[in-house]
């Protein structure tokens, strides 16, 4: 018998937080699932920490011996679950009360492919908490189009989601590391747009400084390819979306990027689809100071839009 559900949880280092994790799941009254851990950590210390829960649940323990980093390490822990479901579960967040698990597991016996939930954001050094939850209109976004989420992000981290597993399994994309969980939402919901939110905090989010979300942040050298190659992937045409023209306007105006030979130290300029060297050249004419201000750099933006000749041949 396959459990209903296998969290998988791609580790490295830090053996106080994953023992964190593996308490919260340890409490869970919902019981018909597995725990994977995949360990990028230098040697297979977190071990021993985890046999110490052998005898509580089903717990399968795999040392990387050549690390494979994120978000490849996502995808082995991913590729050895045997569960109807997959819950990918970093190891620094941690499931919120003990029915946690069994909320998700009921949502997952609706018709849907695709589960996720509300979320604290959880400061690790300050304790700090903030609750993150959807908008009727969001969510309103969401079910029209996937590519709505270039508005926000709301989904939030892959710890949120419950995702069923398919023999023709979508992964996350190993190329890229700042918008790996924004491009995989899109694509699987592209497909696959029968959702379930639920609307109760389920997960605890951990933030640090030493997340790659953190550590990429207004990095243009992480920025800007990843975000050129997002686009060139999923098809320029999206840009005719507004709030995907948005994402990409601010993107450009937060980096500072006042014309294209700015992005040659990050990518080849032959990658870079026309309409994106147009919004560059647009914002070049703008002073920052008028730029950065956020209603007039929307209506600027909107014009942009309209005028943005090359969205017609996309």
């Amino acid at each position: 018998m396959h459990p209903l559900i296998s969290i998988c949880i791609p580790a490295y280092k830090n053996e106080s937080l994953l023992v964190r994790l593996l308490d919260s799941i340890q409490i869970q009254i919902f019981t018909d699932f597995e725990v994977i851990i995949t360990d990028d950590s230098p040697n297979d210390s977190m071990l021993a920490l985890c046999e110490k829960y052998y005898t509580s649940f089903a717990l399968t323990y795999i040392w990387n011996y050549k690390p494979l980093g994120t978000p490849a390490n996502w995808n082995f822990a991913i590729s050895k679950a045997k569960g109807e479901w997959i819950k990918i579960m970093h190891a620094d967040d941690w499931f919120v009360a003990k029915e946690s698990l069994n909320l998700f597991a009921e949502a997952a016996q609706e018709n849907v492919d695709f589960v996720f939930s509300a979320f604290n954001n959880v400061n690790l050094e300050n304790n700090f908490c903030k609750l993150s939850k959807m908008s009727l209109l969001e969510l309103a976004l969401l079910k029209k189009s996937p590519y709505n989420l270039f508005k926000k992000n709301f989904i939030g981290h892959p710890s949120t989601t419950l995702i069923r597993r398919k023999p023709d399994q979508i992964i996350y994309d190993e190329r890229i590391k700042w918008v790996v969980d924004f491009d995989y939402y899109i694509r699987f919901l592209s497909v696959n747009n029968n959702f379930s939110y639920i609307n109760t905090p389920l997960i605890n989010i951990g933030i640090h400084d030493n997340q790659v979300t953190k550590m990429s942040f207004r990095v243009k050298e992480v920025e800007i390819p990843e975000n050129i190659y997002l686009l060139n992937k999923l098809g320029m045409q999206h840009l005719k979306n507004i709030f995907v023209y948005d994402y990409y306007w601010r993107l450009l105006r937060n980096l500072e990027i006042r014309r294209s030979n700015d992005l040659l130290s990050y990518i080849n300029l032959e990658l870079v689809p026309s309409a994106i060297l147009k919004i560059i050249d647009a914002q070049s004419k703008i002073p920052k100071t008028v730029l950065k201000n956020g209603i007039f750099s929307k209506v600027l933006m909107g014009i942009s839009y309209i005028n943005n000749k090359s969205l017609d041949r996309t």
